[in-house]
């Protein structure tokens, strides 16, 4: 339950995906990644988007071009850039140029606030690097600009030399900057130094601060949190935490605990449960895996197995859960397991919309094939959307789309290092019609599925959204050598949804046709109910 508070503060939010996000290792926005981002950030109520440096890359000047165009109903687009150069005015500076030229109503700069840098990394003096802050921000400001001056290195310099860090902040107030970001940007400062260096700040600091963490010791978001305890009114981060080396705060997590659990506003109240769908919907733009164990918004963050917290849950859902699904968008998944028995099962099915009685037949005939499969190899702990059609099969309300009714691979030779090329060849029927399709792959399971889906969206156009994004497989009974039973669980995305599936056999490649093709089912008889509830 989202706890009241009378004084309920309002938190900035400051989202740097696109700058800070996009040096992750692996990731790589294309323009049109960074609009569809902007959008689901604004649609979330995120209040400020950094987007980037405007002059910095060819791809980064056509999306701030691109993004004049898109009209955002609650975020503020900022630029991003440096300090003007040593030696010269900030007039003078084509960055500040570029910055001002943006068209973006506040612009974020960042200065070092360390004299290490100062003396060793920018080759200027003390001196001369406070007007260069200073200068920065005065001439942005004189510009009409809202200025964010991100303090870098602020508490690795505040412990090196807190007079000379201290200095360089009052430069940017004196400047006149609407926030200052104190910057872990090493991610090295533990919470209570955060908490401790903001409160001493404050006796000498009167503008507005915020707070921008990296996660190299893993507290990034417990160090943001901290120094909203200690006063800041800005919290930067991306929103699910990637960033470069060891990733950022991750916004996602600070906005479920400090608006579910301190009572503070950081996006409207209403967004809240568009959390989960949203970080889901990035991770997917970015060609990421949304983390299982993400906090609030991972697919396993309310997950339960054991029998005891089931129960639990069932009966008073709080004995095992610190905040509802519901507030943040996600589901309660409970998994069928050894652990887990009829009382699961039951959970599981009435979950589905089907209505049944604990002591109804057809629960021991399901318990029963569960049994037998898991005999095989099977496991559905981890593949619900197999499990939901193992029920529908008994329950009748299973809905068949397509048939496979031969396939063939062929493994190839290929003289490019590293690639390991495969065909397949499928025929699948639809009702009445057939269609013979053929797909190259990086490896035959790739092929298959490439194949298989080109036939399908002849028919089925919405599986062209339809991808995997996992592919995992265990060898059971390694005794048996080549003729062990393999277990293949796929994880499957429509852009908005993730499910996964599960197939078992001796011969790898039928293994993954089963779970492949469950996947297919599974998309096809989601879209179907929608159309057409029960």
């Amino acid at each position: 339950m989202v706890q009241s508070n009378l004084n309920t503060k309002k938190i900035l939010t400051f989202d740097s995906t696109l700058r800070d996000g996009s040096q992750a290792e692996g990731i790589s926005f294309s323009v049109q990644d960074k609009l569809k981002i902007v959008k689901l950030l604004d649609d979330l109520g995120i209040d400020v988007i950094e987007a980037g440096n405007p002059s910095s890359n060819p791809k980064d000047i056509e999306f701030f071009n691109e993004i004049k165009k898109l009209e955002l109903k609650h975020s503020k687009l900022a630029a991003f850039g440096a300090t003007r150069k040593p030696g010269i005015s900030a007039k003078e500076d084509k960055n500040l140029q570029a910055l001002v030229n943006a068209g973006t109503l506040v612009v974020a700069v960042f200065g070092k606030t360390w004299d290490l840098h100062v003396t060793e990394i920018l080759k200027t003096t003390l001196d001369e690097n406070l007007l260069m802050i200073e200068d920065t921000v005065r001439f942005l400001k004189n510009f009409g600009k809202e200025v964010h001056f991100d303090a870098e290195h602020f508490f690795d310099g505040y412990k090196n030399n807190s007079e000379y860090a201290i200095k360089a902040v009052l430069a940017a107030e004196k400047g006149g900057a609407d926030y200052i970001a104190l910057c872990d940007t090493n991610g090295g400062t533990f919470p209570d130094e955060i908490f401790e260096i903001i409160n001493e700040l404050k006796k000498y600091v009167s503008a507005p601060l915020g707070i921008h963490t990296h996660n190299d010791t893993g507290m990034a978001v417990a160090n943001s949190i901290m120094a909203v305890k200690a006063g800041v009114s800005e919290v930067q981060g991306t929103i699910i935490g990637f960033g470069e080396r060891c990733g950022n705060a991750n916004l996602s997590s600070i906005i479920g605990n400090l608006q579910l659990k301190k009572g503070y506003d950081l996006i409207p109240k209403d967004n809240l449960k568009e959390l989960t769908s949203v970080c889901l919907a990035i991770a997917e733009i970015s060609n990421k895996k949304l983390n299982n164990d993400m906090p609030y918004v991972g697919k396993s963050a309310f997950t339960h197995k054991a029998g005891m917290h089931i129960d639990g849950v069932n009966k008073i859902s709080r004995s095992f859960e610190h905040v509802s699904p519901i507030e943040v968008g996600n589901n309660r998944r409970f998994l069928i397991s050894e652990v887990a028995g009829r009382s699961t099962l039951l959970n599981k099915i009435k979950k589905i919309g089907i209505d049944i009685k604990k002591d109804d037949p057809v629960m021991f005939e399901i318990m029963e094939d569960i049994k037998k499969l898991e005999y095989e190899g099977y496991q559905f702990e981890g593949a619900e959307a197999s499990l939901e059609l193992l029920i529908r099969k008994h329950m009748g309300t299973y809905k068949s789309f397509f048939e496979l009714e031969k396939y063939k691979t062929i493994g190839e030779q290929n003289l490019k290092e590293g690639y390991l090329p495969a065909t397949a060849m499928v025929k699948v029927r639809v009702n009445e019609k057939t269609e013979i399709s053929a797909a190259e792959g990086a490896g035959p399971v790739d092929a298959l599925d490439k194949a298989l889906k080109l036939s399908l969206e002849k028919f089925y156009p919405q599986l062209e959204e339809t991808h995997l994004i996992d592919y995992k497989v265990r060898i059971l009974d390694s005794k048996d050598a080549t003729t062990a039973a393999t277990r293949v669980l796929v994880e499957s995305t429509d852009g908005t949804e993730i499910w996964s599936t599960v197939g078992v056999s001796r011969d790898i490649i039928k293994a993954s046709l089963i779970a492949i093709t469950d996947s297919l089912d599974y998309k096809l008889m989601k879209d179907y109910l929608v159309k057409y509830p029960q």
